[in-house]
């Protein structure tokens, strides 16, 4: 008997978007687990968090734009370098800033267009019309720890607060509401993608976030949040999620097993709280795979490619 279809490749049906506002003139573009984008107005412009991940599924989020200011969109953040995430960049085309952290843009340099390709695989749904992509998204700043974007009145401060979903996350704080928008370094009932991640730096990480005491916050995926109970909620949910993954591989690596019986360790361990998640069977074999080498002492993750892709699943879900 064949295993599950690969990664999202049979996940084709439509989510339903939802657009809803978080705080004065703070947008969440979510849909059913789908990746999430904030929208951030300013008294001049209009900051968008994460493209889309062709022209076309952007276009969605600039009509719900549209629905609530005719300002101009100026700006984009990645808030990390994964296609699903920024290659609609070109759909903004108001935009005087593509803004990124140092390290995004190394790892893009690095691995952009493997990891292109890697995800195109993964995911068709979410790369409807991508024959339109003119190519890898490159920011056009990029900054080391924080910065400030000033929307006119409005600061929006852009951090790099440490590794964690990737080496580059960036988080987008907005001080005048208390909001926050994460990435994919906070989610909420979808499980964490951690192919490129560094677990032992990601709790830590998350610290930091909450340091911020959030109001409301804009996860990656899953539903906006808001009220301090379920960011909180939020936040100590994607560090249990990270701790019960790592801590069990950790564990098969110590006691000496192969990667196959570390994933079915991991299967046992997280199949029950967490396997109704949205992407969460995509999810785990890339997962398990990262975790093996973290805990092997592999500190800079290797690279996915479209070949590497299909190799691993085999091995783990064939």
């Amino acid at each position: 008997m064949s295993g599950p279809a690969f990664a999202s490749a049979a996940d084709l049906a439509e989510k339903t978007i939802t657009f809803a506002e978080i705080g004065p003139g703070l947008y969440a573009f979510t849909a059913e687990g789908d990746p999430n984008t904030g929208v951030i107005i300013g008294d001049d412009g209009v900051l968008i968090v994460d493209a889309q991940a062709t022209p076309a599924m952007a276009q969605a989020v600039i009509d719900r734009v549209r629905s609530v200011t005719d300002k101009p969109i100026t700006h984009v953040l990645l808030s990390h370098y994964h296609a699903v995430r920024v290659l609609g960049a070109s759909a903004y085309r108001d935009a005087k800033m593509i803004l990124a952290s140092d390290a995004t843009r190394d790892l893009i340099v690095e691995r952009g267009a493997q990891d292109m390709d890697s995800e195109i695989g993964r995911f068709p749904r979410l790369f409807r019309g991508k024959e339109t992509i003119p190519g890898l998204t490159w920011p056009s700043i990029t900054f080391a720890g924080e910065m400030s974007v000033w929307l006119g009145k409005r600061e929006v401060r852009l951090k790099h607060p440490g590794r964690g979903h990737t080496a580059g996350d960036t988080i987008a704080w907005v001080p005048d509401a208390g909001v926050m928008f994460s990435g994919d370094l906070v989610e909420y009932r979808s499980a964490c993608y951690c192919g490129d991640a560094h677990f032992t730096d990601w709790p830590e990480t998350l610290k930091r976030v909450a340091g911020h005491d959030p109001v409301a916050l804009v996860p990656g995926r899953g539903d906006a949040l808001v009220g301090r109970d379920r960011v909180a909620a939020a936040i100590a949910g994607t560090t249990d999620f990270l701790e019960t993954l790592y801590g069990t591989v950790q564990k098969a690596v110590v006691a000496g097993k192969d990667l196959r019986a570390a994933f079915a360790d991991v299967r046992a361990a997280m199949d029950g709280p967490f396997g109704s998640y949205a992407i969460y069977e995509h999810c785990l074999p890339f997962n398990v795979s990262r975790a093996y080498d973290e805990a092997r002492g592999i500190d800079h993750p290797v690279i996915w490619t479209a070949e590497r892709d299909r190799e691993m699943w085999a091995q783990l879900q064939g």
